[in-house]
């Protein structure tokens, strides 16, 4: 019986010590925030995707452009367009070009294995 009770708290502190050293978190302590933005030039939409892991997180990055319908995020935005960032002098940009569809709309990038998720405020396209 006393050997019962000695058993258990090892296994408890092995278990807590074991999510310490990996992490503990879904989300990953290592992956790198990200910040995406967008502007609009009449139809034409644009912007920039920055992280303090460039290399990871925003050379190369999927930026996706959805036009906000009613209420954001509620569930009935559409997917408009959708570029790949690239280096253009000191900053990492995409563009859509000229889409023609006047509106609202926001930009994401997904969360890869390096980097957060991030999505733009809402901006206003006009003919």
């Amino acid at each position: 019986m006393g050997t019962r009770a000695l058993v258990a708290p090892f296994v408890v502190v092995g278990a807590v010590t074991a999510i310490a050293i990996s992490g503990g978190t879904a989300d990953g302590a290592t992956r790198a925030a990200s910040t995406v933005t967008i502007k609009a030039e009449g139809t034409d939409l644009s912007g920039t995707v920055s992280s303090p892991n460039p290399s990871a997180c925003a050379n190369g990055r999927k930026v996706i452009v959805y036009k906000q319908v009613g209420t954001r995020g509620g569930g009935d935005d559409t997917k408009l367009a959708s570029d790949t960032s690239e280096k253009q002098g000191d900053q990492y940009v995409w563009s859509t070009g000229n889409t023609g569809v006047p509106g609202h709309f926001y930009a994401k990038v997904k969360r890869t294995p390096d980097c957060k998720p991030d999505t733009s405020p809402t901006i206003k396209a006009t003919k």
